[in-house]
């Protein structure tokens, strides 16, 4: 799987000026118990961050504000993800390289992720990513 969207539980308020309230449950919404959350804000557009894979660290990936890009791949399949409502998030397994393209001045990317930091979990070069998923394809 390179992939999966998932539509969030969003409730709208019954005065609309009050907005809606969106709703990520770890084990319902993620196929993992969220053991961290963590954000990047501040960003402007044009820059692009990322640029790493994970052995083993699920995430799910959604933009409660802005525009952001998510460009993917596995080895195998490619693809890129605009991430710009609140209601949507970005399911990305283990073995999938990542960067991400901000669209729009200070938007944010909240990842909520299936384990605690772990620098050794980190592919951070490109090359030694292409070598991982080789080898994987192999077994």
């Amino acid at each position: 799987m390179l992939y999966q969207l998932v539509s969030l539980k969003t409730h709208g308020m019954k005065n609309k000026n009050q907005g809606a309230l969106s709703i990520i449950e770890g084990t319902q919404d993620a196929p993992f118990e969220i053991k961290r959350i963590y954000y990047i804000h501040g960003v402007k557009a044009g820059e692009r961050r990322g640029h790493h894979a994970h052995k083993a660290l699920w995430q799910l990936l959604f933009c409660p504000y802005g525009k952001i890009r998510i460009n993917i791949e596995n080895g195998t399949e490619s693809a890129s993800v605009l991430l710009e409502t609140p209601s949507a998030g970005l399911l990305l397994g283990p073995g999938v390289w990542r960067t991400m393209d901000w669209l729009q001045d200070d938007s944010v990317l909240c990842v909520a992720a299936s384990e605690h930091y772990d620098e050794d979990d980190y592919i951070r070069d490109y090359q030694q990513f292409r070598e991982y998923v080789a080898q994987a394809a192999c077994k």
